[in-house]
């Protein structure tokens, strides 16, 4: 079996590099024309992940009006994209395009914790801001006294403190790996998918069918009735259709990825290496396109990418300026 394993190692000949059929299985200097422009567009897709998310942390930070619950949630899960971009995409970069094969498998286990980590803190800041849209639009009454400061710190800190202990749980794991045999690690796998990625996207799913029924009711009574709250609860709708639209990326993004990680146990994981990587690679863009959805939608958010791209806000104190 061993010498098996070996031989299939020594046959894997990865696109961006001609295997050398040594002792130390070395690589060329030099990788092809094509994985140079890969890595040229990968990097400039972490330069862009990196810097919309840099212009959400600031403006939120920065600007007095987007002080406010959903924007601080919001403020959390730009600091995720941003790690995503700083960490993963490094990491990410270095195993597509050269394989774990290569570096004993570091590279592969440094990304992996990182990924699930990272990816874990995504869910679990939407499905935060799921529920904020929630009380905003179903139950506006109670809105503020549910969804306060205190209450936002607490869900911040609880969804940073799980997805450390899961990066914490990957690491244990991966020390315990010859323990676990392969029936164990399957069923760690499949437990793993299903309460990191099915159960929250669920959640979420039906709280925003919940809050798209309401926001459908109230738009038919604000039809027959004129109130000082009419500006209002369309601002709220507004952002609840905006918070959805990320949302829905969210699953655009991550759903194929993780029905292939499903598949793979039951498929003898036959799965080839670059299906799971161009997957992968899919996710990690809506780090990217967050920051996009929020300028293309919300103006007080390209006001503020405005001012502090042309750098006014270094010319005076702009704190308190109305956005829009």
């Amino acid at each position: 079996m061993e010498t098996a394993n070996k031989t299939k190692v020594v046959d894997y000949v990865h696109p961006c590099y001609e295997l050398e059929l040594s002792f130390s299985h070395a690589l060329n200097s030099i990788p092809s024309v094509v994985c140079i422009l890969l890595y040229i567009f990968l990097a400039s897709l972490a330069v862009v992940t990196v810097c919309g998310n840099l212009l959400i942390i600031t403006s939120v930070i920065y600007f007095t009006q987007l002080h406010t619950p959903t924007n601080s949630l919001i403020l959390s899960l730009a600091v995720t994209d941003l790690l995503v971009g700083v960490l993963v995409f490094p990491f990410s970069m270095a195993f597509s395009l050269s394989s774990c094969l290569h570096y004993g498998g570091l590279i592969c286990q440094v990304r992996d914790i990182f990924d699930a980590s990272l990816s874990t803190c995504s869910i679990l800041n939407l499905s935060c801001i799921a529920i904020d849209r929630y009380y905003a639009v179903c139950q506006p009454l109670t809105y503020t006294t549910k969804m306060n400061s205190r209450v936002v710190v607490v869900m911040i800190l609880v969804n940073w403190s799980v997805s450390v202990f899961i990066g914490i749980l990957i690491i244990i794991t991966g020390l315990n790996q010859e323990t676990c045999e392969e029936s164990c690690s399957i069923e760690v796998q499949l437990s793993g998918i299903l309460c990191g990625f099915y159960l929250p996207a669920l959640v979420m799913l039906c709280i925003y069918m919940k809050i798209f029924l309401v926001a459908q009711r109230q738009a038919r009574t604000i039809q027959n009735t004129k109130k000082s709250g009419v500006t209002a609860s369309k601002m709220e709708r507004k952002a609840t259709k905006t918070l959805a639209i990320v949302m829905g990326i969210f699953l655009i993004c991550y759903t194929p990825f993780f029905l292939c990680m499903t598949a793979m146990p039951f498929n003898n994981n036959s799965v080839p290496l670059p299906v799971i990587e161009t997957l992968n690679w899919v996710t990690l863009t809506n780090s990217m396109l967050n920051p996009f959805i929020y300028a293309f939608f919300y103006s007080w958010y390209r006001a503020a990418f405005r001012m502090i791209i042309s750098g006014k806000i270094f010319q005076g104190d702009f704190t308190n300026f109305k956005l829009a």
